[in-house]
């Protein structure tokens, strides 16, 4: 596909990009598993963290519905440092054993670090979720060079594992759209595969509640500029300001905005509760207000 057909489907014109991720096509709702190597998660407080329980977790994912699994060795927020060797230590050989055990599962790995993004891509992912927006410039290059997907986010230009502190947009949404399209034509240019790329708003990364919540709303202005959605916004902490709910009771507001997300378009839904995920976009396939696989 060239440069500029690429650049009419981020203004919204052309045909939706196919995505393809580990030799699959993946029509419709897709539903990502959430498996963290890490001791300090804010939602599971590291019941993943040693490696059996990382198995058995991906082992169940797979059973529930999970196409992908996304594996990550570092927690989003504040924490103890976790350097590159560690970052290693915990994800590459999670990889390998996923793909040994379930050879036709999409195997994601959640990491802005383009060293890590050469060692898992050996191990045998398939796509890189660069959920920062791009602090990494080598690691588009790195999916390029692996033949493997990228998830293009947005976090407002925040450093890795910041929170947001009195952050301002003009408008939110444009901003998420200019930066998520311009670092996938930048991708792309690189010779990632544009059948391979994603664009997530990362919610509550580099934002509040507020905007947010107006991302959720306005969702599919993102879905129009053609590239296929991630929306990860499960048990996050703008469902749980909004709802008056601590973290172990966002379930069913989670589930309220995977509904509205497929409703307006999006393909992939990152979350911890898959079995509860599937169902759920499941149904609003089946009451006609999402697009059948």
């Amino acid at each position: 596909m060239a440069r500029r057909e690429i650049a009419q489907i981020s203004r919204g014109k052309g045909s939706t990009v196919t995505l393809r991720l580990g030799g699959r096509t993946l029509d419709g709702p897709t539903v990502m598993a959430v498996v963290n190597r890490t001791p300090d998660s804010f939602f599971d407080k590291g019941a993943t963290f040693g490696f059996d329980a990382a198995m058995a977790a991906v082992d169940r994912a797979v059973a529930d519905g999970a196409e992908v699994i996304d594996i990550g060795g570092v927690k989003a927020g504040p924490g103890d440092e976790v350097d590159v060797k560690e970052e290693l230590r915990r994800v590459v050989d999670t990889v390998a054993a996923v793909r040994e055990r379930h050879p036709s599962v999409v195997i994601s790995v959640d990491t802005w670090r383009a060293e890590v993004g050469d060692a898992v891509a050996r191990a045998g992912a398939d796509l890189l979720n660069d959920t920062w927006g791009g602090p990494d410039p080598e690691l588009a290059a790195v999916a390029a060079e692996h033949g493997l997907g990228l998830v293009c986010a947005h976090a407002g230009r925040q450093q890795p594992r910041t929170r947001p502190h009195r952050v301002a947009y003009d408008d939110v949404v444009a901003d998420v759209i200019a930066h998520v399209t311009a670092e996938a034509e930048r991708a792309v240019g690189l010779g990632v595969r544009p059948d391979g790329i994603l664009i997530d708003p990362a919610h509550d990364f580099g934002k509040n509640t507020r905007q947010s919540l107006e991302i959720s709303r306005r969702l599919n202005e993102m879905v129009a500029t053609g590239w296929p959605v991630l929306v990860a916004v499960s048990n996050k902490d703008f469902i749980g300001e909004a709802l008056g709910r601590p973290v172990d009771k966002r379930g069913v507001g989670t589930m309220a905005v995977l509904g509205v997300s497929a409703h307006l378009g999006a393909r992939m839904f990152r979350v911890h509760d898959v079995a509860g995920a599937r169902q759920a976009l499941d149904h609003v396939v089946a009451l006609g207000l999402a697009p059948r696989p």
